[in-house]
């Protein structure tokens, strides 16, 4: 970004320093801007570098003003200060420059995520010694295809991580159509490269993190060539041109991008979402809903396996199968901890904790049930960006649809009726399992078949043995 010198040396233009996003639209830029380019349209089809190029000339008197990202530092810097064009402008020397100014930083942007996303460090921080062994075990998971839907899950990943760990904190108000459109502009550029790997499962492909670091990286230049097209006053992806991403000053005060923000979000929802799909196919579950604490009758928890959120405890859960022989009851298994779940929180894994996994389950479950696939997560994470309500990107992997561990709501049975209800929770360890002899997730039979049903655990007798009645579900 241009170097400014105190705001009485620079002339007229001096005068609207310090600008915030909210001068974009107390200015009434958008109209303004769409204005001046419907005026300006032979300039722009003339001049080599489009819509920047013919702006940089009645602007500043630049007609090389490029902001192409080809390796140059300097191709989008201006001074405003003396500037005789500039300021000739007069009652539009506002206008002119809280436009250059955005479009510089826009540029700065995607420069910025170019810098990140070219980081080894996306590669390395993925790339792990035997995922398989350390998260699952090969009789929960005969035909693994738990890759094709880390790969599924990459495009809003990418969207919302790359365009909104950069940006940082809520989009809002008048910039909220220009966060979508980043947005939808990201998950536009990465979903072609992932049909070629769609038929891959860990089997075929051992080295997960150079698969994953690859795609990214080869769909982050596709989107960061965005910045070409857009500075030439060209549409991205069926999102619009570059008014559309200026929408509301959404980079009129932006203030650069974090780039270390950036890859540790980027490799935090990853890796997430790796870890969610080894999960999923196993006998891995939440279930909850008492007090935090317990003492209400319905079991007890494993304390360190739990997360309390708006006064209700939450569990996460595995149920482990032995192997070979067994003659005793442990022959029906037992409530364990998941595999990899000491590596959370830790290393390479540090940006992924309990806590996401279950809170990230807790709102998909909240939002669609157990029906929470990538068509989900795109859909949600652009209404969440329209609407305000939250900004993916800068939520890490405690974002919804980063995991989607099956949720059941026991906490119902605090106060109804259900045979053996003491043994709903449980501890971990060989020498518990728990006895599900009703219908436990609230009370409703259709909703726990379906969660047994996701949780891997249909005709799965283990949990029925002892009970009093056979369970409906």
């Amino acid at each position: 970004m241009h170097k400014l010198r105190r705001q009485a040396e620079c002339g007229l233009a001096g005068e609207f320093f310090n600008q915030q996003a909210s001068d974009w639209n107390n200015n009434g830029l958008d109209a303004w801007l769409d204005a001046w380019m419907t005026s300006h349209t032979a300039d722009i089809e003339a001049n080599p570098y489009g819509f920047v190029g013919a702006f940089g000339r009645w602007a500043i008197g630049n007609p090389n003003w490029s902001c192409r990202d080809e390796g140059s530092e300097d191709d989008c810097d201006f001074n405003p200060c003396e500037n005789a064009v500039l300021n000739g402008k007069r009652n539009e020397t506002r206008q002119a420059y809280y436009v250059m100014e955005s479009v510089n930083r826009l540029h700065t942007y995607f420069n910025g995520l170019n810098q990140a996303f070219s980081s080894a460090s996306i590669v390395a921080a993925l790339t792990k010694d035997s995922w398989a062994t350390t998260l699952y075990k090969d009789k929960d998971v005969k035909s693994v295809t738990a890759l094709r839907e880390v790969l599924n899950a990459v495009t809003a990943v990418v969207g919302a991580g790359a365009a909104f760990a950069g940006l940082g904190g809520p989009i809002t108000g008048a910039v909220a159509g220009a966060g979508a459109a980043l947005f939808a502009g990201a998950t536009g550029a990465i979903s072609p490269l992932l049909g070629q790997h769609q038929d891959n499962t860990f089997q075929k492909s051992a080295d997960l993190g150079g698969l994953l670091g690859s795609i990214v990286l080869k769909g982050m230049k596709t989107y960061i060539n965005a910045n070409n097209l857009l500075m030439r006053g060209e549409n991205f992806q069926n999102t619009g041109d570059i008014r559309t991403y200026l929408k509301g000053g959404l980079f009129l005060d932006f203030p650069g991008i974090d780039k270390v923000a950036v890859i540790d979000n980027i490799n935090a929802k990853l890796i997430g979402h790796a870890v969610n799909a080894l999960w999923r196919s196993q006998k891995v579950f939440i279930i909850g809903g008492g007090a935090c604490g317990d003492g209400q009758g319905i079991g007890e928890g494993p304390q360190d396996m739990a997360v309390c959120r708006d006064g209700k405890a939450w569990y996460l859960y595995w149920w482990e199968e032995p192997g070979g022989l067994i003659l005793t009851k442990r022959k029906y298994g037992w409530t364990q901890k998941p595999l990899g779940w000491d590596r959370l929180g830790k290393g390479d894994y540090a940006g992924v904790t309990i806590a996401d996994v279950v809170n990230s389950s807790l709102d998909s479950y909240a939002a669609a049930r157990y029906a929470y696939g990538p068509e989900t997560a795109v859909a949600r994470a652009q209404d969440a960006l329209q609407n305000g309500w939250g900004n993916p990107g800068a939520a890490g992997a405690s974002w919804e649809g980063t995991f989607t561990i099956p949720v059941c709501d026991v906490g119902w049975a605090v106060t109804g009726d259900i045979p053996d209800k003491k043994y709903i929770l449980q501890p971990t360890g060989k020498d518990y399992r728990p006895h599900w002899c009703g219908p436990i997730c609230s009370g409703d039979v259709q909703q726990t078949r379906d969660w047994i049903r996701a949780t891997n655990m249909a005709n799965f007798q283990s949990p029925r043995f002892a009970c009093p009645n056979e369970p409906p579900y």
